[in-house]
């Protein structure tokens, strides 16, 4: 149905029903499991008033019921016609019919051009079949010799497919399965056998850690993480289907001529919005968020709101607004606008005023336990039948701050019988007699996020609205408030996977607690995944992105990021940039003995990993001299073989020096106690020792911040 049209009324369906179209046991039942499936199959019962069919027709007809396209539902009826009349009477001429009608949506179907699409009135003989099946075993005989009973018979139907679309393709198979069987003959042992998997060699073990790095590597730049988001144009297909308990179906889209309005206004350009509550610091999760509408925008050559929902006056603090304005510029995005939902708080009391007219609003006076308890039990209010005169005086007064807070509220009349939970009569407005930090002590009542959200996405002509998988069920209610208010073309709507990240929390309520309770020093603490906190921490923006890109753009929700691939993405971006020095934290002195006193050798080491080799810019000059330093831990009593580190009689590599080996131990008082070793340099560098260790000579004294991950619990 268009956005404001009258939605259509399922009959009921027996599994006799079912039965009779041909349907095997199993497959009815499933069908009878699905509503959606259900009250399709219903539909095109009714439709031609087919009460029996022989099982190809039925397994077509079911298929029309699970893919079919409901931008086009006007011309699911003639399609039918074409599969009973058998004039479609396989899958690959319904696949391309289907398609076709995806393209076509509402618009009239030009006949000729749809029956030559989908093959109707094509005749593929046996013959033609067999003579084609000889051209391709012909063609792939190297391959099926060498391969015998191991080829790919998929691949070969396809290469036949591909040549008569609508042929028969059980006879195709069948005829290539005879001919190998010919050409072949019996099955040997090593035919029954299945090819097995080679598995590739362990690599050295200075290469395993490029391996594992390599599988947390983002995907190629030339990848576009929005190639699946629809134009604004396609905005005419079917957003969401919703049942309601009596029975109707709604399938909320855009007719033609409200699409052809909306470009108008848009000037034909993708219009999204970023929408964070002011509520406390963003995390990285918003940057998520940040690139796929920011992202979107951009890559369209369309525009991105960042737009305050700042419907709870009570957790809105200026201090947030601020930061989230400053850390969506240092990310590197410009909004086309900042708005506020609260600059709305006007149009949407009307909007409301206007469903209580319409009887689709009421004023309930229930707690928040009665109601609560209400959706539990799927109860309605006392009430919600009250005449629409009284909702309008009472909402009234609510305004007017002549009721009390928690007193009342406007409540959007729904469907309380409704399988989907967020169609329980969800509330559009409460009282709260606090003042709101942008729009000031105007209002006493507040919209909901419920209430509001669609509808500023309407107002501000928003072509897509993308947010979290969390707010998948609020679909039938978003769409319910745009198509009883008839207000500008719905959105495309789609949902994403959270961004989870291991030894994290990633909610502002807890990282809230986090902050107020004082377990961190502040909402920028470096060891928060805050992006201010990731700032201070000396992350970059452009590591973030790249992070965030890397993940790419799903729906498939649970998965738990390591948190050692987002330091993959920062150690990448940081190879480019950041300025490399060597630092001893527990040292340990070592005497080069066989060095004079007073003698420096002045090394070069690299600035940074990626700094190009022949460019001078990229070095920095090491001091070697008779003293320097080396980490505690790179020295031990006792060797090992998986031990790199120096040891008594053991040679090490100095970074970008010389290998040193180990002549002579000295300890302090205690036997345990190491205060200093000494060691022999090899000028000439013959010895290549495995190890190498950071070193310093002329120390200076410098203070070292080390971040451990905040949580032991990776979850």
């Amino acid at each position: 149905m268009g956005a404001g049209g009258k939605g259509y009324k399922a009959p009921t369906l027996q599994l006799e029903k079912l039965l009779a179209l041909g349907l095997d046991q199993r497959t009815a039942e499933n069908a009878l499991v699905n509503s959606k499936v259900t009250a399709n199959l219903a539909a095109i019962i009714a439709e031609v008033g087919i009460t029996c069919c022989d099982k190809l027709v039925g397994n077509l007809l079911y298929a029309v019921a699970t893919k079919y396209p409901n931008n086009a539902l006007v011309h699911r009826p003639a399609l039918i016609d074409y599969i009973v009349s058998m004039k479609i009477k396989n899958p690959a001429q319904l696949d391309a019919a289907l398609s076709f009608l995806t393209n076509v949506g509402p618009d009239p179907l030009d006949t000729g051009k749809f029956e030559e699409a989908c093959g109707v009135g094509v005749v593929v003989s046996i013959e033609e079949i067999h003579s084609t099946v000889t051209k391709v075993l012909h063609e792939n005989m190297e391959a099926i010799l060498e391969q015998r009973y191991h080829i790919n018979v998929g691949n070969l139907c396809g290469q036949v497919r591909k040549r008569h679309p609508w042929g028969d393709a059980k006879a195709t198979k069948e005829e290539i399965e005879k001919r190998l069987a010919e050409i072949l003959g019996p099955k040997t042992e090593a035919d029954n056998v299945k090819p097995v998997k080679t598995k590739k060699g362990k690599p050295a073990k200075p290469e395993e850690k490029k391996v594992a790095v390599a599988t947390v590597a983002p995907p190629s730049e030339d990848l576009n993480p929005y190639s699946h988001f629809p134009e604004q144009a396609e905005n005419n297909k079917v957003h969401t289907e919703i049942f309601f308990s009596n029975g109707n179906i709604w399938r909320a889209h855009n007719t033609k001529e409200i699409l052809e309005k909306h470009l108008m206004a848009t000037g034909g350009k993708v219009s999204t919005r970023f929408p964070p509550e002011p509520n406390g610091y963003l995390h990285i999760g918003h940057a998520k968020a940040m690139f796929i509408d920011f992202g979107l925008a951009e890559e369209r050559n369309g525009y991105c709101y960042l737009r305050f929902d700042d419907t709870n006056p009570e957790a809105g603090k200026m201090e947030y607004i601020d930061h989230i304005q400053e850390i969506v510029h240092w990310l590197g995005w410009e909004p086309y606008k900042v708005t506020y939902t609260g600059d709305y708080f006007q149009a949407l009391y009307e909007h409301a005023v206007e469903l209580i007219r319409k009887g689709l609003a009421y004023v309930d006076h229930q707690t928040a336990e009665q109601i609560k308890e209400g959706r539990e039990n799927n109860l309605d209010s006392p009430w919600r039948d009250r005449p629409i005169e009284e909702s309008l005086k009472l909402f009234e007064d609510m305004r007017r701050g002549l009721i009390a807070e928690g007193a009342a509220t406007l409540r959007m009349k729904q469907d309380m019988q409704n399988d989907t939970r967020n169609m329980y009569d969800l509330i559009a407005y409460r009282i709260k007699f606090t003042p709101h930090p942008h729009a000031g002590d105007k209002w006493c009542i507040y919209p909901s996020y419920d209430y509001a959200h669609c509808m500023v996405d309407s107002l501000e002509n928003i072509t897509h609205s993308l947010c979290t998988l969390e707010f998948d069920i609020r679909r039938p209610s978003y769409y319910w408030v745009l198509v009883f208010l008839g207000l500008a073309a719905p959105p495309y709507v789609w949902e994403y996977s959270r961004l989870n990240i291991s030894h994290n929390v990633m909610s502002k309520r807890e990282l809230n607690r986090l902050v107020t309770e004082k377990w961190v020093d502040g909402w920028d603490d470096p060891r928060l995944l805050t992006l201010a906190g990731l700032r201070r921490r000396g992350v970059s923006a452009a590591a973030i992105n790249s992070f965030i890109r890397g993940m790419g753009i799903t729906r498939s929700d649970n998965s738990l990021i390591p948190f050692e691939r987002l330091e993959y993405h920062i150690r990448e971006e940081l190879n480019k940039t950041a300025s490399r020095a060597m630092v001893v934290l527990h040292p340990l002195k070592v005497v080069i003995t066989n060095l004079e006193d007073g003698e420096v050798i002045d090394l070069d080491g690299k600035k940074w990993p990626d700094a190009p080799a022949d460019e001078a810019s990229s070095y920095y000059k090491v001091p070697f001299s008779r003293i320097v330093y080396i980490e505690k831990t790179d020295f031990r009593l006792e060797d090992s073989k998986d031990y790199y580190g120096l040891a008594p009689g053991k040679s090490a590599l100095l970074r970008y020096a010389f290998p040193i080996k180990c002549t002579e131990v000295i300890h302090g008082d205690n036997p345990d106690e190491i205060v200093e070793i000494r060691a022999e340099y090899d000028p000439s560098k013959t010895s290549k020792p495995k190890g190498v260790v950071h070193w310093v000579a002329e120390p200076l004294k410098v203070e070292i911040r080390l971040f451990e991950k905040l949580f032991l619990s990776e979850v």
